[in-house]
Formats: C-alpha cells, sequence, structure tokens
C-alpha cells in the first residue's frame, strides 16, 4: 500500500507578466513604494503572510514565508502568524500591523473598525500608517492576480 498522495497539477490560466508588462510594472512600481517606505522588513513581511493567508494565496504564502525566513524570522512565528491574537511572541507593533492588516483586507466585511484604528495609530505614525496600508494594498494585490490566474508555487524550492 502507497502511502503517496497524488498532488493535483494546476495549471496558469493566464501569465499576466507576459500578457500585460504595463500592469506588471504598476505592481512593481506600489511594491518599490513599500520597500523604500522606511517599514521594517521584518514586519512587511509578516503583513504580507497575513494577508495572503487570509485570502489563501498559495504562491504568496510560500514566497513571504520563504523571504520572512531567509530575513531572519523565526520558523515558531511563521507558523504562528495565523494565530497571532492566541501567541505571547509577537511585539505590540507587530500586533497592530496584523489587525490592522485583517482589517483592511476584509475591508467590505468590518469597514476597519474605529478600535483597530485606535490601536495601530499608537503603534505607527500617520505616515507610517499610509505606508502599512499600501503594503497591504499591494499584496491583496499581489494575491489577486496569483489566485484569479491559478499561479502555482514553484516546485524547485526547498
Amino acid at each position: 500500500m502507497s502511502t503517496t498522495t497524488e498532488l493535483p497539477e494546476v495549471h496558469q490560466r493566464v501569465d499576466y507578466q507576459k500578457a500585460s508588462p504595463k500592469a506588471l510594472q504598476a505592481m512593481y512600481g506600489l511594491e518599490t513604494a513599500v520597500r523604500s517606505s522606511g517599514l521594517e522588513r521584518p514586519l512587511l513581511e509578516l503583513v504580507k503572510l497575513r494577508a495572503s493567508q487570509i485570502n489563501g494565496c498559495a504562491f504568496c504564502i510560500d514566497m513571504h514565508t520563504r523571504e520572512a525566513h531567509e530575513a531572519g524570522e523565526s520558523h515558531r512565528r511563521l507558523h504562528l502568524v495565523g494565530a497571532w491574537r492566541e501567541a505571547p511572541f509577537f511585539t505590540a507593533r507587530e500586533r497592530a500591523a496584523l489587525a490592522w492588516t485583517e482589517a483592511v483586507t476584509r475591508v467590505a466585511d468590518s469597514h476597519v473598525p474605529d478600535d483597530v484604528f485606535e490601536q495601530a495609530s499608537q503603534e505607527f505614525t500617520e505616515t507610517e500608517l499610509v505606508n502599512l496600508t499600501l503594503a497591504v494594498v499591494a499584496i491583496n494585490g499581489w494575491n489577486r492576480f496569483a489566485i484569479s490566474f491559478r499561479v502555482p508555487p514553484p516546485q524547485n524550492v526547498p
């Protein structure tokens, strides 16, 4: 009896990078602004990972888990991002960023509640909060491209 499970093959619907280089260029513009915003890279990776988890984007979950780990993030904290409220390993600033990420990602459900805004405002300056929001907007955009066009995670990455 074999214990190996056959994985379903995922076929990318559209190579959006080739189909519309201008769209990709616009997304890279957002990403460039996020990376040069002054927000800490580890914090940005947690935000990208959490939004990707909410959206169910396998490609981005894979990418940002690896990138966060490469940037020095521990496996333990990465495994607990989805349960950050119950895990004692996140700072007040990270918790505020994760709450903000969830509220902005689910904006249609919650319209970003005042208590989440107050929590974020205690940890981030107005400029940082705008830049954090841009980071959430950008990753949600990337998620929508990857999910809509069924971009699978790379197979050749350990």
